[in-house]
């Protein structure tokens, strides 16, 4: 398929892939680079040193200024503002601007702005208006401003299949699991009493390992994320004894969240399932009992790895 740029359209560069469709009143200065298969609607401003992936989407009212890496399938809603110095003058230009990256799937709702040298992740949502000052995790939606993580893409919100139920109180009282590998959530048991309420977890039948290592997350701002990160080796198990939070758990191909809002509540994650805590409460503090000593070789911290690796695990 050809591609097409319309002609009230002033397009100078010819690095254009084929089925890509450029409408009227576009500018496209000479050394951009756009892919197969684009559609650039009216009123677009493309500078230079800027690269468009292939089946990207670009509304009205949009500039891509030097700087900007768009990968594939993206999408750009209509009067995105990109920018990419961040302490502008008139007629006074930095030796490079800074990059911006956009990376594969994500999607950019109308009247963003986008702060420069941020790198927006795969699969991330950027809602309409928000306006983005630092990178957005994989996967990830924000909004505000600034904005901030109200959630995560194509996830569901708690476990699906009850396989245990047990009143002598030496399992949990409800596990369920979930649809991510090998993640369970667990009811833990709880006594009440006129002097107060217990709840109790015992190792290797509550909790299914027995930890080398515990640790506390508490004084978190709610605005902020934690986690985000895979082990190879160390099992861990979360329960927020004060307050809430929520936990994504994401094996590399299903996704989850689990509100861990009472004492007796906890969730199971394995080794190689990617997670996230966020959704503090001002007052949360969350108990995590890990299987390993700390070790930081055992840390997967970026998601695109992570992806890799369970992809060969499973190919194996």
């Amino acid at each position: 398929m050809l591609r097409y740029i319309h002609p009230l359209s002033d397009v100078q560069t010819q690095d254009i892939g084929e089925g890509t469709r450029i409408w009227q009143f576009c500018v496209v200065l000479q050394g951009a680079k756009l892919g197969a298969n684009c559609n650039i609607c009216a009123h677009v401003l493309i500078e230079s040193d800027v690269v468009v992936g292939d089946n990207v989407t670009i509304k009205s009212g949009v500039q891509l200024w030097d700087g900007l890496r768009v990968e594939s399938h993206v999408f750009i809603g209509p009067n995105v503002t990109f920018t990419n110095d961040p302490f502008p003058r008139s007629k006074v230009y930095p030796e490079k601007y800074l990059q911006t990256t956009i990376k594969e799937g994500a999607s950019i709702g109308a009247n963003a702005t986008i702060l420069p040298g941020v790198v927006i992740a795969k699969g991330a949502m950027v809602g309409a208006g928000a306006v983005v000052t630092k990178s957005v995790s994989p996967n990830a939606i924000v909004v505000g401003n600034p904005a901030r993580i109200v959630g995560y893409t194509n996830t569901q919100s708690e476990g699906l299949t009850k396989v245990a139920t047990d009143e002598g109180n030496r399992k949990s009282l409800v596990t369920e699991v979930t649809n991510v590998r090998g993640v369970t959530t667990h009811q833990l048991p709880v006594i009440l009493d006129i002097r107060g309420s217990l709840t109790v977890g015992e190792f290797d039948q509550h909790i299914p390992f027995q930890p080398k290592r515990y640790f506390m997350v508490f004084d978190v701002p709610s605005k902020e994320t934690r986690g985000e990160h895979a082990h190879h080796a160390c099992q861990q198990f979360l329960i927020c004894v004060r307050g809430s939070c929520t936990v994504l758990a994401d094996d590399g191909i299903n996704r989850i969240e689990v509100s861990l809002d009472s004492p007796e509540k906890g969730i199971y994650l394995p080794p190689l399932v990617w997670g996230v805590q966020y959704k503090y409460s001002d007052d949360a503090v969350l108990l995590v009992f890990a299987s390993h000593h700390y070790d930081p070789t055992d840390y997967i911290r970026d998601y695109s790895e992570f992806l890799e690796f369970v992809g060969k695990q499973v190919a194996i």
